[in-house]
């Protein structure tokens, strides 16, 4: 691929066997020409690549000149190095600048990969297998998109925990296209028109048990008023210790 890239997830994020966001986002923005697909634990790769994209940008009002790659890659691994890992963060970045298209992973420990295609997350075994099979130099762009479909696809019925929704981001040198919601697989076969009402007591209770709050509450309030200084002083007659409360 001359001087384009075309990161992609898929959009599920679950916590164990349930399933909690079905269209979720996960290409963040890091700049203009920089984008970082995430898996992982949603909320760090969120703030992580957040935080980047906001020092990224004050480098950008400083020096005047367009974000490199290489820059983001070395501020996300120094971040997730430092933390040894307990940030469940696992990157794929990629971006076009001056030196051409980039692509990278990066592992919640710090460690990086350069090549020319790579996938992580749950589903990555599978989507690899498609791009070892499928990929060739110089691509076209209809090419490329059908190949990266075709691979998360694969993650998508090939994995309990890929979400059914495809979204693609194509990096060109001077634009980037944000294509949301290209594609929707494994969608539910069925609907009922209808819906679904359940009446009270379909569910059986097998037990309940209800404690009452204990009626004799002794509620005690304490006051102290003391002057400022004669709290624990000595009185300047006798020279004892003051304990008038």
């Amino acid at each position: 691929m001359a001087a384009r890239l075309l990161p992609f997830p898929r959009l599920r994020a679950t916590s164990g066997s349930t399933v909690f966001e079905k269209f979720c986002e996960k290409i963040h923005y890091i700049a203009p020409n920089i984008y970082c697909c995430g898996a992982g634990t949603s909320a760090d790769t969120e703030s992580s690549t957040g935080l980047i994209s906001s020092q990224l940008e004050l480098h950008r009002l400083a020096t005047g000149r367009e974000s490199r790659v290489a820059t983001s890659l070395t501020m996300l691994k120094r971040m997730l190095f430092r933390y040894q890992g307990h940030v469940s963060a696992a990157l794929v970045l990629g971006g076009v600048d001056l030196n051409g298209p980039h692509l990278y992973t990066v592992y919640p420990h710090g460690s990086t990969d350069r090549l020319p295609y790579v996938t992580m997350g749950s589903g990555s075994l599978a989507a690899m297998a498609v791009f070892e099979c499928g990929y060739k130099d110089d691509m076209s762009l209809d090419y490329a998109k059908q190949l990266v479909y075709k691979g998360i696809s694969a993650g998508i019925y090939n994995d309990l925990g890929s979400g059914g929704n495809v979204d693609l981001c194509i990096i060109k040198r001077g634009s980037t296209e944000y294509l949301r919601g290209y594609a929707t697989e494994n969608a539910r076969k069925y609907r009922r028109p209808a819906g679904y009402a359940f009446a009270p007591g379909t569910t059986a209770v097998l037990s309940s048990k209800f404690t009452r709050p204990l009626k004799e509450i002794a509620v005690v309030e304490e006051v102290v008023a003391a002057e400022a200084g004669m709290e624990g002083a000595a009185t300047p007659a006798t020279g004892e210790m003051d304990t008038t409360t």
